[in-house]
């Protein structure tokens, strides 16, 4: 047999293996047009943590109250939107060129890693997969998303991210964190807590709320600077919320943006 024979039969066979591959990630996408409709009763993540207790002999008590996105303050949801998904409300479940970045960013690091994930991919690996790192995991994540975007509204969508996503040991959803972290519901979150929240995320473990650093401070004023020139704040709400995250007098914006 020929050279060019055998390297034909390779690449066919290659492409083959592409295609079941691909047709095999495809078939492992869950049916997410049901969220439409109903709210998720566990998720991956619940399921996982309860597990790693279980296995380490500890106990584990979930703290997880559902909230209409209507019943979760603005400020949360402008905040998380600002902190880890920019052009939520603009893409189609994925953002190429965050995705770019920070693969740009790990090879200049020497890592094997794709970060740059949506608020739309956070939630199907909240819901469908692991924190666990890989290129297949991250493929089927991808799916899932673009799923998610397919029968779901952009609202509905941050409903169900708000409400899943874990704030700390056995914390899940914004209701939950709230209570634990500062004693008061979702709604009547301030933009200082909102603030604070949505930069624990995430890693809430790392950045728990009730952690204080300079890097910390330095995404809470971002936060809070970005409600004053999106008009969510007035000028003393930012000067109060700065003083709650112990930022500096000279990060007061001044009274027109321009």
């Amino acid at each position: 047999m020929s050279w060019r024979r055998r390297l034909r039969l390779v690449a066919e066979g290659l492409v083959i293996v592409v295609a079941l591959g691909t047709l095999g990630l495809w078939c492992s996408v869950p049916d997410t047009a049901k969220l439409a409709d109903e709210n998720p009763t566990s998720t991956a993540f619940i399921d996982l943590r309860r597990r790693e207790a279980a296995s380490a002999g500890k106990p584990w008590k979930l703290e997880w109250q559902w909230r209409p996105v209507g019943k979760i303050s603005r400020y949360l949801r402008a905040a998380v939107v600002y902190a880890e998904d920019w052009n939520f409300y603009t893409h189609d479940g994925v953002d190429w060129n965050a995705i770019e970045g920070a693969a740009a960013k790990d090879l200049q690091h020497g890592e094997l890693r794709v970060g740059g994930s949506t608020i739309t991919q956070q939630l199907a690996k909240n819901l469908y997969l692991s924190p666990h790192r890989g290129f297949i995991r991250k493929a089927r994540e991808i799916l899932i998303a673009f799923a998610l975007e397919d029968h779901l509204s952009k609202q509905r969508i941050l409903e169900l991210y708000l409400n899943v996503v874990e704030w700390g040991d056995g914390v899940f959803g914004a209701e939950a964190a709230a209570r634990h972290w500062f004693h008061t519901s979702a709604q009547a979150l301030s933009p200082a807590q909102a603030a604070r929240l949505a930069i624990a995320l995430p890693n809430p473990i790392d950045r728990a709320p009730d952690k204080s650093d300079a890097t910390l401070v330095k995404k809470a004023v971002r936060i809070i600077r970005l409600f004053r020139m999106q008009g969510l704040v007035d000028s003393a709400q930012e000067r109060e919320a700065l003083d709650q995250v112990g930022a500096p007098d000279e990060n007061v914006l001044p009274d027109r943006v321009e």
